[in-house]
């Protein structure tokens, strides 16, 4: 399988969120953000969990008020991912959240009010090392620019988002990653491109209330796929209407197809046709389902037939290549043993299992102290 991507990335400067590195060659990272209450912190942490077990790399957190603020402070001391949160229009709540262990602050500096204001949060962000995330998006543009331009276009939200900068150059504050989103794909990339050229900082990518699971999927494909292969882009969300546990794996599986990440299962099969010496939807569909849990990257192959079968094998940590009467299993692309159809998903799934706690146990006799780095 491809293990490096051809791809070459725009030069950012760095900044961390919590542990994660964001831009400056960092591998790009995937994040989501909470639909929960905020305020119902068993719930919030749930959340938070369950889009650690996909692998998510950061978690955006809406916090509208001090109730929440109160329970950010909870959530944060229950969870070890990094958690960014989300505040508009009042500043204490920024500086209440900062206090608190936020990791990122995704803030408008020009809607918080007076330039004591942003520059109290400033202060207090460049005292606690915490980032700024500086989010333009093409729904909620200025009145001031909406006169200027006759409708939401790339040019003003390049403008806006070099006022947001502005802002920020005068404080001499340097410490953040800035989006440019809007539900329109040529809109989006047209933005992203412009802004690239003109600052350093990381850029967050999405194309913003994409849609459902399937379309918005589409959606983000597309329009991401080509930021970053032009190199555009350090961390993203995929936002869907649909769970949040959702966009991170949408996240992975675009990141994997341009080569750029290697989480989970890398599964490639073959849409089947009459060849086909066995169920392979089904077979595919339920070996997806059973190995969701699984982070550790593995590249897995499912053929129907002995056409394209044993080539993808060859190239595949795990292969299977239908045959009659027995379809055959290839490990680390080379004949392994046969398998008849009513043992084809067990067997599978046990192999990729077991090649995960091989590659888990190099890592860990790899790591410092034998501990597990994240990939």
């Amino acid at each position: 399988m491809l293990t490096s991507s051809p791809i070459t990335r725009r030069q950012s400067r760095r900044i961390m969120v919590g542990n994660v590195p964001v831009g400056g060659g960092a591998p790009i990272s995937v994040q989501s953000m909470t639909n929960t209450e905020t305020r119902d912190v068993e719930a919030t942490v749930a959340q938070i969990q369950r889009l650690a077990d996909v692998g998510a790399d950061i978690v955006r957190v809406s916090v509208p008020s001090m109730e929440a603020a109160e329970a950010f402070r909870a959530i944060r001391k229950r969870v070890s991912l990094p958690l960014v949160a989300d505040i508009h229009f009042d500043y204490k709540i920024a500086l209440k959240v900062a206090e608190y262990g936020v990791d990122c602050l995704r803030i408008n500096p020009g809607n918080i009010g007076s330039e004591k204001r942003i520059r109290a949060v400033i202060d207090a962000a460049r005292d606690k090392g915490i980032p700024l995330r500086i989010g333009v998006n093409a729904g909620s543009l200025g009145k001031v620019l909406l006169r200027k331009y006759p409708e939401p276009c790339a040019e003003a939200m390049v403008e806006s988002a070099l006022t947001q900068i502005d802002i920020l150059d005068r404080l001499d504050f340097q410490d953040f990653k800035i989006s440019l989103k809007a539900s329109e794909i040529f809109m989006t990339l047209k933005a992203y491109r412009q802004l690239a050229g003109q600052i350093d900082q990381p850029l967050h990518l999405g194309i913003t209330e994409a849609g459902g699971l399937r379309s918005g999927t589409v959606k983000s494909a597309v329009g991401l796929g080509a930021l970053l292969m032009d190199g555009i882009g350090d961390t993203i969300r995929i936002s869907l209407a649909a769970d949040p546990v959702e966009e991170i794996r949408v996240g992975f599986d675009i990141l994997k197809s341009l080569g750029l990440r290697s989480k989970g299962v890398n599964l490639v099969a073959c849409p089947s046709c009459s060849r086909q010496n066995f169920d392979v939807i089904s077979v595919v569909n339920e070996l997806e389902s059973r190995l969701e849990d699984v982070i550790t990257p593995v590249d897995v192959a499912v053929i129907g037939c002995i056409v394209n079968g044993p080539g993808e094998a060859k190239v595949a940590e795990i292969g299977l290549t239908g045959a009659s009467p027995h379809n055959l299993a290839y490990v680390h692309g080379k004949p392994h043993h046969k398998i008849d159809n009513a043992r084809l998903v067990d067997e599978l799934e046990a192999m990729v299992r077991a090649r995960v706690a091989e590659k888990q146990k190099a890592e860990a006799e790899q790591a410092p102290g034998g501990i597990i780095a994240r990939g």
